[in-house]
């Protein structure tokens, strides 16, 4: 191939690799745990959208708010229970505020999850508006500026990957510099920035192996260590490039895994029996609603909501 030829190959790679990592952004943001669960349903001849939390911070409950229609003839009731866990399962009527129903997440600490149901009511006709309970986990706040860094860190290691793979596929000169760069940029936003996250969220720097089974530390780590011995043998034989590609397959199939999956979490089942730290059960008092006997979200006939009343957030209406 002549020299003039090498320019615009070097910008078919880029764009190539550009798209492959702007679709993985969006496949990011779009899936996992933690992205919010939405929908619509038709109840009493009204279509109702919904938008419910997986991820909040610790330091406040988290809002679950179903708009109505105006003037419809529609009752809430909000079904909760810890996340692995032995609580029964509680129900409290939703409050009605301007045309919208509310509830609360009880807070936990972070790392602590809450599954929950809404079931809306109408005219002697109930629906669930999830098969599957949501399952919300709290988290710890953390700063932008560490928050932003790491991000802005993982995608540029994703692009320079894409380039570094394209570029051993055909052998190209520039292999061992984008595959440096790739290790540079995946060390500082997920195995620097990566752990000072996840001490802000979740309390630990580390919780992979071999400390424990954290997914998203687990995975940061598999694909570092390709990274590492790619970078490794091309130092010692630029010839060697096959190892830019296994390094890139490895870091595109960790980005396919949703973030968060698998992730920390604690089992409130382990922390009843070890009594070591205080917890903050969901079910304060009988009196929160009443308890299912049969372990599933079924509803009945609820009691008086004990939940303290509390000003609602604002929701903004967009196209």
């Amino acid at each position: 191939m002549s020299k003039s030829a090498f320019p615009v190959r070097g910008v078919i790679f880029w764009v190539l690799s550009i798209l492959l990592t702007v679709g993985i952004a969006y496949f990011q943001r779009a899936t996992g745990p933690t992205y919010p669960v939405s929908g619509e349903i038709v109840l009493d001849g009204k279509t109702i959208a919904y938008n419910f939390l997986r991820s909040y911070d610790v330091g406040s409950d988290a809002p679950v708010a179903v708009a109505l229609p105006e003037g419809s003839n529609i009752r809430g009731y909000f079904i909760y229970r810890r996340y692995k866990s032995h609580d029964e399962w509680d129900t409290v009527p939703m409050e009605l505020s301007n045309d919208t129903l509310w509830a609360f997440v009880p807070q936990q600490p972070a790392a602590g999850k809450v599954s929950y149901h809404v079931i809306l009511s109408a005219n002697d006709k109930r629906v669930s508006l999830e098969a599957e309970p949501v399952v919300l986990r709290y988290k710890g706040s953390v700063p932008a500026a560490y928050l932003i860094p790491h991000i802005i860190f993982m995608f540029l290691a994703m692009l320079f990957s894409a380039r570094a793979g394209l570029e051993a596929i055909v052998k190209g000169r520039h292999t061992f510099r984008y595959t440096v760069l790739t290790l540079i940029t995946l060390t500082v936003g997920g195995m620097i920035l990566g752990p000072i996250i996840q001490k802000y969220a979740f309390g630990a720097y580390w919780t992979g192996w071999p400390v424990s089974n954290d997914l998203t530390d687990n995975k940061t780590l598999f694909t570092f260590i390709f990274w590492v011995i790619a970078v490794v043998v091309q130092w010692k034989n630029r010839k060697q490039k096959v190892w830019a590609l296994i390094a890139a397959i490895s870091l595109f199939a960790v980005y396919l895994i949703p973030h968060s999956v698998m992730g920390s979490e604690l089992d409130f089942r382990e922390l009843e029996q070890q009594d070591t730290i205080q917890t903050h059960p969901v079910s304060q008092t009988p009196n929160n609603g009443y308890h299912s006997p049969s372990g599933s979200p079924e509803l009945a006939e609820p009691m008086q909501s004990s939940m303290p009343k509390r000003e609602h957030p604002t929701i903004i209406q967009t196209a």
